[in-house]
């Protein structure tokens, strides 16, 4: 019998957002033509997307001029042989340099299409496979590249490299590669990999991602970053920023506003290279040797202790406290690093036993008291398992006398281990003296997660930090009490602004004894549509402060209700604030505060707030000792540390986030979170010639509208309705 070929259309679309933004693979079968002398099989499949094996991309950044090698494997798992047409929209000013793709031996060649061609290709495929999810492409030249056969049950590898200018905005230079349309692939990818090496004869400062988890290094002149991901639909664009400097420290700032309102600004601050005497610190060790400390957990926690001994610098001074029912300090006062006092220190440390009660606040106050005057940064690393037992035990008394006799100002970072420990507490104390707390669960290890920490923290460059931004007026910036900046490191800072034009901002900051005052010049926009995500990720770090407040502090309406109206409007739906958004008339699904709720309010922006849902969070905010507990602790400053807009998770599949927008999914409409019920629309049948009309007259509808085929959108003022 002659072998089964069937002849089809077989698109492979990138996504194109903007200027900067580069593409990514898809392959759409359409409907087979079939040849009069081929046997038909029952069962033909539909127009659907082809799955994609794997999804590698490399990208190499030099001098502002990107490279990117685009690597996939497409995947036919029919029982017939393929024909189909490759297509890539090209990114403006981008230049193909390299498509590989090999039939029996041959090199496949390709063509350029104009815009005005590749427009009518991409309407024709939207309106036969009535997917609106290819409407973004709309407005860029064209690749096309004829690809057969694609053999049955086989797989197509296909290579294409680009070359495109990156254009830089006040030193801030922005690289964009969309993921997103690999959501069409009918079955998870094997293997997603991106990335990306930069060189600039200009030194880098700030290398940042809002869209995914990035390993990070910067070494002058030259940085590396990327992700991995394994049996994922990518569902969002890749998106980077780096920042160029020649002043020891790196200051940018990227805004997003609407003309006539309260706009929106994110800070990269980072240090350069700073001469070795900034990194002098002094620090205390404090560690719980209280008898639920035994067995592994002091063995572990000698090991962390043994560590950050090791790793202290010359210049360093430091103590070290064991505390149970007796605080043991291994010297009164503050001691040089060096190689004979840390031997000595570790010997101490080996003789820890775990036995005893937890005298929490005498070791924290005679930690406290070994500061001597200085200028110089100044921590406590604590590390306990339980609650207080002796001493002071009450949780209000340890936390004003801490603050009290923290006169020096020293930051205290706080390890909570298991799940006895008292969050609220040692949360407190993390928040009233300027540290963090973190918490290892009991299958975790305690040695990996200090050392790991302390790593981060063994370089000061700059402490005491605080900020002036000259004729700008700025508000509610997060974080409230900016943290010291570390070598390696970089500082994020979120806020709102009002009023525009060129400023100087202005860092003030202690470098070893010395305060030092750094100027950078930078311009607030008056209006800036670029830079979408920064006014969730600015949600996420105020809803994350509000929720410390209620939770240290106890309930209070008016923070509560502001919690719910950013939760709402932003749509940021953690396990402990997607409850927010339930009707007022519907019961939570679970009976607690880490229930998720499964719908929207009728009016998402004005249904008021039920007791059931005050009662549920208040609850939620009560916890204070075992895994619930941790839980919140965890979440709340996971959100006051956000650095990526992440999109909801498949068990909120009734959210979506587009740029600054959020939509909720009620009654099969996707409405936009600043629709009211008052509003006026003017209502448009899906892929009719109006609804392409509005597309070509507003092409910044697309991303919007490639989304669904039934939403109402708020868009420059105006409100649409999409119906079928």
């Amino acid at each position: 019998m002659k072998a089964n070929i069937v002849r089809c259309a077989l698109v492979v679309s990138f996504l194109l957002l903007a200027a900067l933004i580069f593409g990514d693979g898809v392959l759409i079968v359409g409907h087979p033509i079939i040849a009069s002398d081929v046997y038909r099989e029952p069962s033909l499949p539909k127009p659907e997307a082809l799955p994609v094996k794997y999804h590698h991309v490399t990208v190499e950044i030099n001098n502002q001029v990107a490279t990117t090698k685009i690597d996939q494997v497409f995947l036919n798992p029919h029982n017939i042989i393929l024909e189909g047409t490759y297509i890539f929209p090209l990114p403006e000013e981008a230049a193909i340099s390299d498509f590989a793709l090999y039939m029996d031996g041959l090199k496949v060649s390709g063509d350029v299409l104009e815009k005005d061609k590749a427009r009518r290709i991409y309407e024709d495929i939207v309106r036969r496979m009535k997917d609106p999810g290819l409407l973004e492409y709309i407005g860029r030249n064209m690749f096309q590249a004829r690809i057969y056969p694609i053999p049955a049950k086989g797989e197509r590898r296909i290579e294409l490299t680009y070359h495109q200018t990156l254009k830089s905005d006040s030193g801030v230079i922005q690289y964009v590669y969309p993921l997103n349309t690999e959501r069409f692939s009918p079955k998870p990818l094997e293997e997603v990999s991106l990335s990306v090496k930069i060189n600039s004869p200009i030194p880098i400062k700030n290398v940042y991602s809002p869209s995914h988890d990035v390993d990070v290094k910067i070494e002058k002149n030259e940085a590396a970053c990327g992700f991995e991901q394994k049996n994922i639909k990518p569902d969002k664009d890749f998106v980077l920023y780096y920042t160029v400097s020649e002043k020891d420290l790196g200051l940018n700032l990227l805004a997003h506003c609407n003309k006539g309102e309260k706009g929106y600004f994110m800070m990269l601050l980072s240090p350069g290279k700073i001469d070795e005497p900034a990194h002098e610190k002094d620090i205390v060790f404090v560690l719980d040797t209280s008898g639920s400390m035994q067995g592994k957990k002091i063995e572990q926690a000698r090991n962390a202790l043994k560590f950050c001994l090791q790793s202290l610098k010359n210049g360093d001074r430091f103590g070290v406290i064991s505390f149970a029912t007796v605080v043991n300090a291994f010297k009164t006062a503050l001691i040089d690093a060096t190689d004979a006092n840390k031997e000595e220190a570790l010997k101490f440390v080996d003789g820890f036993q775990a036995r005893g009660g937890t005298d929490i606040n005498g070791a924290l106050i005679q930690a406290l008291q070994m500061f001597p005057e200085s200028k110089r940064p100044r921590m406590v690393v604590f590390l306990t398992d339980g609650e207080p037992t002796i001493g002071v035990t009450g949780k209000e008394d340890i936390i004003k006398y801490v603050l009290d006799a923290n006169r020096a100002k020293a930051r205290i970072f706080v390890f909570g281990v298991g799940t006895d420990v008292n969050t609220v507490l040692l949360d407190k104390i993390a928040e009233d003296n300027r540290g963090v707390p973190e918490y290892i669960l009991p299958d975790e290890n305690i040695e990996i997660k200090v050392s790991s920490f302390y790593d981060k923290i063994s370089e000061p460059v700059m402490a005491d930090l605080s900020l002036d931004f000259g004729k700008i007026n700025t508000s509610e910036i997060y974080p409230q009490v900016l943290p010291d900046l570390f070598h390696g490191t970089q500082l994020t800072v979120f806020g709102r602004y009002t009023g525009d034009g060129a400023t100087a901002i202005t860092l003030n900051g202690y470098i070893g004894n010395k305060k030092q005052t750094f100027v950078f010049e930078n311009k607030f926009p008056e209006s800036e549509q670029k830079n979408d995500f920064i006014p969730r990720l600015w949600a996420s770090r105020k809803i994350g402060y509000l929720l410390s407040k209620v939770r240290l502090k106890g309930d209070n309406k008016e923070l509560v209700d502001e919690i719910i109206r950013l939760s709402r409007e932003f749509g940021i739906m953690t396990p402990y604030t997607s409850f927010l958004v339930i009707d007022k008339d519907e019961a939570p699904q679970t009976s607690d505060f880490v229930g998720r709720a499964s719908r929207v309010p009728q009016s998402i922006m004005s249904a008021p707030t039920s007791e059931r849902q005050r009662e549920s969070f208040s609850k939620a905010m009560s916890y204070e000792v075992g895994r619930e507990a941790m839980d919140v602790s965890k979440s709340i400053y996971q959100l006051r540390a956000k650095r990526i807009d992440e999109s909801p998770s498949a068990e909120n599949a009734e959210i979506k986030h587009i740029g600054s927008k959020t939509f909720y999914l009620k009654n099969g409409f996707w409405i936009d979170s600043a629709f009211k019920d008052n509003m006026k629309f003017k209502e448009l049948k899906y892929l009719s010639e109006e609804y392409f009309a509005l597309l070509k007259a507003k092409p910044a509808l697309a991303k919007y509208l490639a989304a669904a085929e039934k939403m109402i959108i708020v868009f420059e003022g105006k409100c649409y309705k999409i119906t079928e």
